[in-house]
């Protein structure tokens, strides 16, 4: 059963899928503000691979938050473009949908786009909604590339650390001595640990957040795609139809050709 389209509804607003985004921020620093003694803890394990891992953190963040924040002001414009009467003059014109706005030029208010048109329109608007996903995308691989690499880091220091404590053992009268050698020899062993799991967790953690946020975006972005095609899918005449639309001229045409040429 084919769907039903009211052609005056607005275009939802993203506002619910930044609401959701902001409270899991929030449950977030929460969590984070009841263990901030281990958090801090195992920062300083490796304060400089760990200092990176929260900064790119950071910048998805703002990333992903601006990708809902951008689709108000192109709602707006899509939904005063719809209601407009014409000659009213609409706001001003897009970023985001920069080709529809082009495409369609001064058509305000009641209108009709070929099939053609509006899959150009939305080709180019669906693939700049995935394009400015990428960047999101590419940091939450980037923070578990470097919740790796730090897992790595410090077992290399362990590995290394081991094998220093093992050479600098001394076979001797004296067990006391050796076994106070060898416990402040592996302080380095369990420094290296320390390094490898709590990058390994910084980075988990903040490719969890990241991924939620980036789920937020999408899904608001599909929302927005969604209800713009329902709309310009109103919109979509028949090139059939537009002849008898604009008079009779087109169904006078065929009598003019048949009466100008030769009988047989």
């Amino acid at each position: 059963m084919a769907r039903v389209v009211d052609p005056f509804i607005k275009v939802s607003s993203p506002q619910i899928f930044l609401v959701r985004m902001i409270v899991f921020l929030a449950l977030c620093a929460a969590l984070a503000a009841v263990l901030h003694r281990q958090i801090v803890s195992a920062f300083l394990n490796n304060p400089g691979l760990n200092g990176v891992i929260f900064g790119v953190l950071a910048v998805g963040i703002i990333l992903a938050i601006r990708q809902v924040a951008r689709l108000f002001p192109e709602v707006e414009w899509v939904n005063s473009f719809r209601l407009s009467d014409p000659g009213l003059a609409v706001a001003r014109p897009p970023t985001l949908l920069a080709p529809m706005a082009a495409l369609l030029g001064d058509r305000v208010g009641r209108m009709s786009i070929s099939q053609a048109t509006m899959r150009s329109i939305l080709d180019s608007i669906g693939t700049r909604l995935d394009e400015s996903r990428d960047m999101g995308r590419y940091l939450t691989g980037l923070l578990v590339f470097l919740g790796l690499l730090g897992t790595f880091w410090g077992l290399l220091e362990t590995v290394s650390s081991i094998g220093t404590v093992i050479n600098s053992l001394q076979v001797g009268p004296d067990s006391g001595s050796i076994f106070e050698d060898m416990k402040t020899g592996l302080a380095a062993p369990l420094g290296g640990m320390g390094t490898a799991f709590s990058s390994s967790l910084f980075g988990l953690a903040g490719s969890l957040v990241l991924g939620f946020l980036d789920l937020q975006a999408g899904q608001a972005q599909t929302r927005f795609y969604t209800d713009l095609e329902d709309w310009l899918s109103t919109t979509v005449r028949d090139l059939d139809e537009a002849p008898r639309e604009r008079g009779f001229g087109a169904e006078r045409e065929p009598a003019r050709l048949s009466a100008v040429a030769p009988p047989p």
